[in-house]
């Protein structure tokens, strides 16, 4: 994994301001930004680990863990909130047994927020994998877990 980490960071070094661009090539090639890669992306940028830690725990995009085989993200910006949002995820919460940033003990579900998925028009909106889910209620959400439950 190491040799991989080292590849993106070459790849990126000499650009301007790389810590953002080797992250997300990291976590695409990954899932998740190990961390045991934090002190080789700080010495291949020239950055203390501090930084390059911060950078990682502050934008909520990035994981610390291997996501679950499945990632439900849930739209929480302001315009799914003002659509019962708040409801939907302390139902997908309770239906799931997790919270935001955590993944189910069977290793199947990962939950994460995020601001916008760019449906504010057909709120409350969530994205399964890479489906975007638009108007989901809990009885959609349960129907939704259901297929991927059946597909499994």
């Amino acid at each position: 994994m190491s040799e991989k980490i080292t590849a993106i960071v070459a790849r990126f070094s000499g650009q301007p301001g790389p810590l953002l661009l080797v992250l997300h090539a990291i976590q695409d090639e990954l899932g998740f930004i190990p961390p045991d890669a934090v002190p080789l992306i700080a010495a291949g940028l020239n950055l203390s680990r501090a930084e390059v830690h911060g950078v990682v725990t502050f934008y909520h995009h990035f994981r610390s863990t291997p996501p679950g085989e499945h990632v439900v993200q849930l739209c929480r910006a302001e315009a799914c909130q003002s659509m019962n949002a708040d409801q939907l995820a302390a139902h997908v919460k309770k239906r799931l047994g997790i919270g935001f940033h955590e993944t189910t003990p069977d290793g199947r579900v990962s939950l994460e927020p995020v601001y916008c998925l760019g449906n504010c028009g057909c709120s409350p909106a969530m994205m399964i994998d890479k489906e975007l889910h638009g108007r989901v209620s809990a009885a959609r959400f349960d129907e939704l877990m259901a297929q991927l439950e059946r597909d499994l």
